[in-house]
């Protein structure tokens, strides 16, 4: 793992900012950490990039714990906060070689990666403009080559898109597509979950310090939704459609569209991909004419939903003396 969290607790005076948290970031993972404002999430960043000493508990960064080894740590590491500084009077390619000369690249090397970074976040063309004049899509991006001037395994991004337009957030999400690919771990924190949707292997919930669920997507959509919602469009009788499914085992209910044209249903079914394949060769087999037949994705909104409302349910635990 590269980010390995045991038991990690940090308080502000009497505030619990962080609980006992544990948490785990494989490899080549983008790793969404989801959370309300205040819910811990920019601590736990601070904390790992070595900015913040915790109250309890390890972090470690590339096997390299946060306490002890910061300086492996913030070789491995390169962060973006949410509001970060640029200075008057610089260009583009003279705030890289700032933060080049502060990560100690020999002067050498600087111009061409320099120009390779500016390339990958396509402002070669803003080489030259002054740091001030550039847009804030711009100036995002071109703190994204900064965290990225000395090479770290981990990015730690803490709302990226935050003041974004819709056009800069989707070159921004494509970025780091890319980034990805290139063998880069990524830690992005957002509260706004339609940021995340399309990026994230994995996601980590945190609510009042408290980490509620962490792990690949698709393991946690398995875990919190055993059962499936398949909608089917239906040419003819949906109501014989209808029938003929809850013939199965696995159909909890079945709802019925027939005011739309073609009719829509929508079966609760609750059974793994081949019994899902089982269904559809029982309808095809029963003469069900169909358009359509998929398993509806959920998305972050749903599962955020659903864990932070277990945890609500849940009984309270004791609260930790200040």
């Amino acid at each position: 793992m590269i980010v390995e969290i045991t038991d990690l607790t940090h308080r502000y005076g009497a505030m619990l900012a962080l609980d006992q948290l544990n948490l785990q970031i494989p490899p080549g993972a983008i790793y969404g950490f989801i959370g309300p404002n205040g819910a811990g999430k920019t601590t736990t960043m601070r904390i790992l990039t070595t900015l913040l000493l915790p109250s309890s508990g390890e972090a470690r960064v590339a096997g390299h714990e946060v306490t002890r080894d910061i300086q492996a740590v913030r070789r491995e590491v390169g962060f973006m906060p949410d509001f970060f500084g640029v200075y008057d009077n610089m260009n583009a390619y003279e705030y890289l070689d700032f933060f080049a000369g502060a990560h100690k690249v020999a002067p050498e090397r600087r111009p061409q990666m320099i120009a390779d970074l500016l390339d990958l976040v396509d402002l070669s063309h803003k080489r030259d403009a002054d740091v001030m004049g550039l847009s804030r899509g711009m100036k995002q991006r071109l703190s994204l080559a900064r965290t990225m001037i000395h090479n770290p395994s981990l990015l730690i991004l803490d709302e990226p898109a935050s003041g974004l337009d819709p056009r800069a957030r989707v070159e921004l999400r494509e970025l780091l597509k890319e980034l990805r690919a290139m063998g880069k771990t990524i830690m992005i924190s957002s509260h706004i979950l339609t940021e995340l949707a399309e990026m994230c292997s994995h996601i980590g919930i945190i609510e009042h310090g408290r980490l509620l669920a962490s792990g690949d997507v698709a393991t946690i959509m398995r875990s919190l939704q055993p059962h499936h919602i398949i909608e089917i469009h239906v040419l003819g009788d949906a109501a014989n459609a209808a029938a003929l499914a809850v013939q199965l085992p696995q159909v909890r209910d079945v709802r019925s569209f027939v005011e739309e044209t073609p009719a829509r249903l929508e079966i609760d079914f609750e059974g793994d991909e081949q019994a899902i394949s089982a269904l559809l060769v029982h309808l095809v087999q029963g003469g069900i004419a169909m358009t359509h037949f998929a398993a509806q994705a959920s998305n972050l909104e749903e599962i955020f939903l659903a864990v932070t409302q277990q945890s609500t349910a849940a009984p309270e635990s004791a609260a930790t003396p200040a």
